[in-house]
């Protein structure tokens, strides 16, 4: 029988502090052939130098190719910044209800991002805009309404698709009804199953139905819908989001050193309750040092049967399958 210890690091995206990847970090990502890596806009200082980052990550890989995400959504959350890869925010495309407008300028980012080696972008935001106090979601939501956001959810997949880039909606179940900020303090939000349905739920469905790839869950506790909070439920990803939605592609975590993220205890229990909850991918921030931590407790509560083989094997086998569409699509 396989030992899928060896294949444990193929869940985990990681990212790093600073203009280039420490030696340690680059070490990392060889020995345990990790399954990605996610760029921050002080890792991205220029563009020929994120390029040559991308490059050197990309050397450490033996037999299989990395994710190379970042948070590219526009406005302020642009890790890549100047012409062609920056654009403007969702809110200023929404309130101008320009889609158009919207395709055309992501279409000149992605088509950059691509051409560097970025092969997955953590976009588009599926949230509606609902808690005008939310700092967090600040200009990054394209509308308050499904029928405003629904439009621009789905240019940006069929945008990416076209310009072979995987997409990621985000941040399931929503975050909108909230102004807290996930970063500092686990988000609460006291809206029921019912209300989801009708409101959170109808941009992610579409993004379902223009074929996203990945769907990020964040750091909410749903009142109405369970006590805990939605990195460490169940409910809500394997009722929520694989039944309702009908999604069986890769559904990753929100950053999971986020103050957030604490209700499930230090890094390595909350890695582990956030991967038996339904979670294929585990990411981490610019802490490394967390995130080898976080790995070393993953794989050894492996060993110890915490985590069983099934779901190991059921994980695997959602990134194997995401991978072999990258190599696909990334095919001139």
């Amino acid at each position: 029988m396989t030992d899928l210890s060896k294949q444990l690091g193929q869940l985990f995206i990681i990212g790093f502090p600073g203009a280039e990847p420490p030696k340690p970090f680059v070490n990392f990502l060889a020995e345990e052939q990790v399954g990605g890596v996610i760029l921050f806009e002080e890792n991205c200082p220029g563009h020929n130098a994120v390029r040559e980052t991308i490059r050197q990550i990309r050397s450490q890989y033996r037999a299989t190719i990395p994710f190379i995400a970042v948070d590219q959504e526009g406005g302020r959350v642009s890790r890549l910044r100047g012409a062609p890869a920056e654009f403007r925010s969702a809110a200023e495309y929404g309130a101008e209800k320009s889609v158009e407008r919207f395709r055309e300028d992501y279409r000149r980012s992605v088509v950059f991002m691509e051409s560097i080696g970025i092969n997955l972008n953590l976009a588009p935001v599926c949230d509606l805009f609902l808690d005008q106090n939310g700092t967090c979601l600040k200009e990054r939501c394209f509308g308050r309404t499904p029928q405003e956001v629904i439009p621009f959810v789905e240019t940006s997949i069929m945008t990416a698709r076209a310009g072979r880039i995987l997409s990621c909606l985000k941040h399931f179940p929503g975050l909108g009804a909230t102004a807290i900020d996930p970063h500092y303090k686990t988000s609460v939000i006291p809206y029921d199953e019912l209300v989801w349905e009708q409101r959170e739920r109808l941009p992610f469905a579409a993004g379902v139905g223009a074929g996203v790839d990945l769907i990020m869950t964040t750091h909410v506790r749903l009142l109405g819908v369970d006590d805990t909070i939605a990195t460490g439920s169940h409910i809500i990803i394997q009722d929520m989001l694989r039944k309702r939605l009908g999604f069986d592609g890769p559904v990753i975590t929100d950053d999971l050193t986020m103050a957030g993220a604490a209700d499930l205890g230090e890094i390595g229990p909350r890695t582990v309750r956030a991967f038996n909850a339904g979670h294929d991918l585990l990411l981490f921030g610019r802490d490394y040092e967390q995130s080898m931590r976080a790995y070393d407790y993953f794989v050894d509560a492996y060993r110890h049967g915490d985590i069983t083989r099934d779901r190991v094997e059921e994980a695997l086998g959602r990134v194997s399958g995401i991978k072999f569409k990258l190599d696909s699509i990334m095919l001139p």
